[in-house]
């Protein structure tokens, strides 16, 4: 297509692919976000790549996007993400003409995932990612002080961790799930801990 002769409409159509997607992966737009950034993508492969490559480098893009939102919905310690943000900037990378539009494509990848948090600003988090913070949204008008006195009790308390600590992670107190980190350790998840201090509702945990 004479429009995609530019190597800089590279730089537009991936930026605007992974603003979309990712914006849709932070909040619920019911799927609009989602439908728009893949358009894009998929508008991308399809100018650049015959039928057999283009269904390789989207089954990897669609392997990235994926991995994120599993490391999202359930592990929460950022490493299936990390893996998966590297799938999208290769299959970006390989499907370019050339270095110079590959460049672009990569660069649009990572101008418009970091664009794409300012959509939280606008609307409301997806739960998701609510792991991901080690201080919960506690707010006076539902109970809370700035020191719950629900996170002070812990204090000494043995808990289990449910995910690895590398170092956050969420660990186990009677029944009860609760973010966390160690003082610099890594821990493998189903291993004792004992909470050793909270601040606010921050719980640092050792190793027993």
């Amino acid at each position: 297509m004479d429009v995609f002769s530019a190597d800089w409409v590279s730089f537009i159509i991936t930026g605007l692919g992974t603003l979309f997607l990712f914006g849709e992966l932070l909040i619920n737009m019911r799927g609009i976000f989602g439908i728009i950034g893949l358009g894009f993508i998929t508008i991308y492969f399809l100018s650049f790549l015959a039928p057999g490559a283009f269904v390789l480098m989207m089954v990897i893009y669609l392997i990235g996007l994926l991995l994120i939102i599993i490391d999202g919905k359930f592990l929460n310690d950022g490493t299936l993400a990390t893996i998966g943000a590297v799938c999208m900037i290769l299959s970006i990378g390989l499907s370019s003409p050339n270095w110079t539009a590959g460049l672009y494509g990569v660069i649009g990848v990572i101008i418009g995932g970091f664009c794409s948090l300012l959509f939280l600003k606008v609307f409301k988090r997806r739960e998701m990612w609510s792991k991901l913070a080690l201080v919960d949204q506690l707010t006076s008008e539902k109970g809370y002080n700035s020191m719950n006195e629900t996170y002070a009790s812990l204090i000494g308390k043995e808990a289990i961790t449910i995910t690895d600590m590398r170092p956050v992670g969420t660990i186990r107190v009677g029944g009860e799930d609760y973010s966390a980190v160690t003082n610099g350790q890594w821990i493998p998840r189903e291993t004792e801990v004992r909470i050793v201090q909270v601040d606010g509702t921050k719980i640092l945990v050792s190793k027993n």
